[in-house]
């Protein structure tokens, strides 16, 4: 079991090979870690709205509708905290509003709708030639009690 010495035309072959993979495989793996980033944001977005749809069904009913709704966009605020994102920005829109639920007549529901430019603001660079959603959004609704 030997190695087979390498025919003169076929010096530096291994090389060539390698310079033409290492693009492709780093934009696969930079693309995945990119992808992940952007999966975990989403969730965030996802609890974020969940929160403040949460916070604003559990706000006292003395409460009033501007009350409810600030409730709701702290709650908001709060969850995305760790991505340094704030409601009310130009890339980050939070609108919290007071609904007739759509499942149960006669109720009251908190409907929560996130959207994040990801265009506008990326959280990292982007990858050349892997495409990545133009914005993020989630909406929540939770029955007001």
């Amino acid at each position: 079991m030997g190695f087979r010495r390498r025919e003169r035309g076929e010096r530096g072959a291994a090389a060539v090979e390698f310079a033409l993979v290492v693009p492709l495989l780093l934009m696969l793996v930079f693309g995945i870690i990119q992808y992940g980033y952007i999966l975990s944001f989403r969730q965030a977005l996802s609890q974020g709205a969940a929160e403040g749809a949460r916070a604003a069904a559990v706000a006292p009913s003395s409460l009033t509708t501007a009350q409810k709704q600030t409730a709701a966009t702290n709650a908001v605020q709060q969850a995305l905290g760790s991505y340094g994102v704030t409601c009310g920005t130009a890339v980050m829109t939070c609108a919290v509003t007071l609904i007739p639920c759509p499942q149960a007549t006669g109720k009251t529901c908190a409907q929560v709708a996130l959207t994040y430019d990801y265009d506008a603001r990326p959280l990292m660079p982007k990858v050349p030639l892997v495409p990545v959603p133009g914005s993020l959004t989630y909406t929540a609704v939770a029955e007001v009690s």
